[in-house]
Parts: C-alpha cells; structure tokens; sequence
C-alpha cells in the first residue's frame, strides 16, 4: 500500500506504507546512527517525532525484548529506505515490521532518505504527516496546527515512584523520560535508586534524603517545564546534583541560563565531544533538539561539540553540580562516556 510524508513546507514523498496503518503526525527528525534502530524507537526523548533513519538498510537483525529502552516505542512514526524482512541474529525474537505492527506505528520505506535528511538539515526540523489518504491543503494545515509536544514529559515520566534496591549510594532520580540503560548503569555499580515522576515536589525530594540527585534525558521544550524548574531552584546548594540531555538544560535554566533551538537537532551514537577539562575526545550518543544557548553566571563549560561548537557540558563554580548534554549510558552507542556515573559517585 502507497503512504506519503507531507512536509509543512509542501514537499511530499511517496513510498510503501509499513507497520500499523494509520495516519500520523509528528516532528521530522533523522538519526544519523548505524544501527541501534530498537533502542532508537523505543527511546522517551523520541516522543512525538517521526524518525528517518539515515543509514539506508534498518530491521537487519530484527527485534528481541532485551534490548528495549522503554516498555513500549515512543515515536510517532518511523522512515527507513530499505527495511529488511528476513533478518538474521541469534537473539531476533520478530522482525521489525511485526513489531511496528504490535505497537501500532505507522512507518514509511522507499522514499530517499538523504533527500529528506539534506531538506531537514538546510531547512530545519519541521512538522509532518504521513498518511495514506490524499489531504487537501486544508487537511493538511489542520493536523499539523493541531500537532502539539507540550506534554512529551507528563506523557513518558513514571506515573509513581518506585524503588530499585542497592547497598552504595541513594539517588533520587527524576524521571522525565529515562531509559533503562540509564538505571542498569547505576544498578551494575549497586546504587539504590528511587525513581520520582518529573513534577514531583522539592519537599518531597528531599524527604526521602538522597545522597545525589540524578536528572534524566527526555522530550521536549526545557523551557516548557516551568514547574520542574521552580522545584529545582529549592533544591539547588542542598544536594549534589547531575543531570544529562533534558536534565542538563534544565539545569541551566534553573540557574539563570538560556536555552534555544537547533536548527535540526544532534540525533545519533556518533556525535564527537571535547573534554575540555581533561582534553580529550568521545564519541557519544545524543539526542536532543534544544541545547543550553548561554551559560548562568557560576557555570564553566567543560565539553564542547566538536561539530557546531555548542555547549556539551557544564559544572558549578561552587557546588557539587554538573550536567552534560549527550547520553552516557548510550543504548546505543560507544561506551565513551560512561565515566560520567563513575563521576557523579566519586562527587558524592
């Protein structure tokens, strides 16, 4: 069955419809990963957008139930060049159409993908449909002016806290969309966790009595997260506190920083980042389409994207504080910067 992609500024592809077989609307992004299209789909910070995977064969060696970032997929579409259908790994459960299939995603293959990368990349993320109807310019208009993200947080965080045993350190962690590898990584260094829904309150924070406080990765706009924000500013000088990708602009603007939008967004497990303090290159995971634009007064910047020369990290002049943009967990990814754990436990 025919689908298309109809970007907000006109320009339409055409391709074979995959998946579950429904219209969707989201934010066009690309990933510019390899592989990893599992982790990818199932990650939170993908809420609300359609994903174009850039590398053109995806579903090679198919879907397991081990490597999932989240319970359920969490984009609102996917496009691929060329999907497999027989693919073939030891640990493949399903493949991946069946799996779209299951998680009712709509998905979109055959279309030039580096055409769509190159007009996101000079025009910028935009809105997007794909659908499988012929909308008039009307229709069209409609479903993209009644497309919101707003919500991306309250939709994907915890809906209660929960407890993850340890005998090292307690942190608390804000979960604004976190992935799982994200909790392994603490759990292989046998940490309790207590993990709290995005808008929990700072009295209740710093009930439970943490030794750290961790802010997770997540969708969205930073700047939508007023509430987030005005808790944080109770907790700031009170805890150590790291935070990464949501967490670390967040961060920033709960300290007197300023954020603002990429152009198109740093999506992949390939983003080079300069250590500047300890003068050395990784390669990281990312995903993130807003960035800390102006640093606050007491933070000195300590990564730098080697790519755009935007603020990849950040610490406290004073405090126990520090945030970095990428996902050192990765999932997927090198594992580069997984130090970053090592670092928080060691400031505590």
């Amino acid at each position: 069955m025919k689908a298309k992609l109809i970007l907000e500024n006109g320009i339409t592809f055409e391709g074979k419809a995959l998946g579950y077989l429904e219209d969707t609307v989201g934010e066009v992004v690309f990933n510019t990963g390899m592989t990893g299209y599992q982790e990818v789909l199932t990650d939170p910070s993908y809420h609300g957008q359609i994903v174009t995977m850039t590398y053109p064969l995806i579903g090679n060696y198919g879907v397991n139930l081990e490597d999932l970032e989240s319970k359920t997929p969490k984009v609102k579409g996917f496009i691929v060049r060329e999907l497999c259908s027989e693919p073939s790994n030891f640990r493949c459960e399903m493949n991946l159409e069946n799996y779209l299939k299951q998680n009712k995603i709509m998905a979109l293959e055959g279309i030039d993908t580096r055409a769509l990368t190159k007009i996101l990349r000079d025009n910028g993320t935009m809105k997007g449909i794909i659908t499988l109807e012929n909308l008039k310019v009307e229709e069209i208009e409609e479903r993209l002016n009644n497309f919101s993200n707003k919500d991306a947080v309250r939709n994907v965080t915890t809906k209660e806290p929960y407890v993850i045993e340890g005998n090292g350190k307690h942190i608390a962690v804000l979960d604004f969309g976190i992935k799982e590898n994200i909790l392994r990584s603490f759990k292989k260094r046998d940490c309790k966790l207590t993990v709290l829904p995005a808008f929990t309150s700072y009295k209740e924070i710093l009930n439970i009595n943490p030794d750290g406080i961790f802010l997770s990765n997540g969708p969205g706009d930073p700047e939508d997260l007023v509430e987030v924000i005005e808790n944080l500013k109770m907790i700031v000088g009170k805890k150590p506190i790291v935070g990464i990708c949501l967490g670390h602009q967040l961060l920033a603007l709960t300290l007197g920083g300023k954020t603002g939008r990429l152009k198109f967004g740093h999506r992949g497990c390939n983003h080079p980042v300069k250590d500047l303090e300890e003068n050395k290159i990784h390669i990281t995971s990312q995903n993130h389409g807003y960035m800390v634009e102006k640093l606050p007064k007491d933070m000195v910047m300590t990564h730098v994207s080697v790519n755009d020369g935007t603020c990849e990290g950040m610490r406290h002049k004073i405090f126990p504080i520090f945030s970095v943009q990428y996902h050192p967990e990765a999932s997927p990814g090198p594992h580069d910067a997984s130090y970053i754990f090592d670092k928080f436990l060691k400031m505590l």
